[in-house]
């Protein structure tokens, strides 16, 4: 009992920790995660003969102008949306009338349900609901919020830069701070193992974001909405944020056609086209091309998404998946972790055989504990099965 005390005294404090230090182990964590991305193109640099300073410079300076290009390319757009923010609350809640006058029997029933509940008047007597500007508009927020976001770049790509152009000085001091030979085997294979899963993941992924947002960048503008680009853009960027991507992807499209569109059944028609595309790349496209080792238990990506939303909001969603590549691998490596990168392994159960059904039977009727992971998995699933039966 005082070890699992310890444990999660441990772990909220650890939890407090990474949310108090998310200014400095945000930029600390993308550059970390890129360097394991980048490493083998440094590798095969170092190969032709190109020094490990060269290659990051060049790596560093081009993720700069990717980043540049996007920012440059969304800033029109979004520049012309806050100026007529106005404007488009106005359009809002004008196309919300005709819905808020259909409701207005209802809130007449409720009210009259609040006056005989309170005896009498009808005035109400609780407070009107009302809404006030503090004097802080969407563009001052950003004016505010750009230093601060500038800055975890720029630390990012520098903290990115020595790292690549260290070379393979950061495995040599990890495998070095283990003893027994075997031990500091076991950590460069995993080392090795969390460059390739990561770069398999994150080059597969980018690549299908990026053919997905100039489909829906595309499509937008074959439905005539205003900032075509700016919709593909951020597609690519929100589908890197599982689940939770998709579905404001969808709202947003639905809310700018509201705006520019009449009636209800169009914007419709432009937010099931979104739908539609993110889900194709969802169920049927990711899934054939990202590796199925690779793929994780989607309730335990659901709530690592949302745990890294809460504590590190939107950079937190993007790579709440690779630190669960990242777990899953260690988890090989590491003795007694089996277990838990197994529940984080997305691996369908295998099949049940007649052989298999029997052998479960005879363990069950011995009373005989299965040590092998396929048989307990079988005695696991006819559990289950007569759980259900009963």
């Amino acid at each position: 009992m005082a070890n699992w005390a310890v444990i999660g005294i441990f772990l909220i404090l650890g939890f407090s920790a990474v949310a108090a230090g998310r200014d400095f182990l945000m930029p600390v964590t993308m550059a970390v995660l890129l360097f394991f991305v980048f490493t083998p193109l440094r590798r095969l640099a170092q190969r032709r003969g190109i020094p490990d300073a060269a290659t990051a410079a060049g790596i560093t300076l081009s993720i700069l102008l990717v980043v540049g290009v996007i920012a440059y390319a969304a800033s029109g757009p979004l520049s012309r949306a806050m100026t007529n923010m106005p404007v488009i609350s106005a359009q809002l809640e004008q196309k919300f009338d005709n819905v808020r006058e259909s409701l207005s029997d209802l809130r007449d029933a409720a009210r009259q349900i609040d006056e005989a509940q309170g005896g009498g008047s009808g005035d109400d007597p609780r407070p009107a609901i009302r809404i006030e500007q503090d004097g802080e508009t969407t563009l001052g927020m950003v004016m505010t919020m750009a230093p601060l976001l500038v800055a975890q770049v720029m630390f990012t790509l520098i903290l990115l830069f020595f790292l690549i152009a260290s070379g393979d000085l950061m495995y040599l001091k990890i495998v070095q701070s283990f003893d027994r030979m075997r031990d500091k085997r076991g950590a460069y294979l995993a080392l090795r193992q969390i460059e390739d899963s990561l770069g398999n993941y994150l080059g597969a992924i980018a690549i299908i974001n990026a053919g997905l947002g100039l489909a829906i960048g595309l499509a937008m503008w074959a439905w005539g909405m205003p900032g075509a680009l700016l919709f593909g853009i951020g597609a690519f960027v929100l589908n890197f944020i599982p689940y939770l991507g998709a579905i404001t992807g969808v709202v947003i499209s639905a809310i700018v056609a509201l705006v520019v569109m009449p009636g209800l059944f169009w914007p419709a028609m432009v937010a099931l086209t979104y739908l539609g595309l993110t889900s194709l790349e969802g169920q049927i496209i990711t899934p054939y091309f990202v590796s199925r080792r690779l793929q994780m238990n989607t309730v335990v990506v659901f709530l690592g998404v949302a745990l890294w939303a809460w504590l590190w909001s939107v950079i937190g969603m993007i790579i709440a998946v690779p630190v669960l590549v990242v777990l899953r691998v260690l988890a090989d490596h590491i003795p007694g972790w089996e277990k838990f990168g197994n529940f984080l392994a997305g691996d369908e159960p295998p099949a049940l055989t007649d052989e298999d059904e029997e052998e479960a039977r005879e363990l069950v009727e011995a009373g005989a504990e299965a040590e092998d992971g396929a048989a307990a998995r079988v005695v696991t699933a006819q559990v289950v099965a007569a759980a259900k039966d009963d």
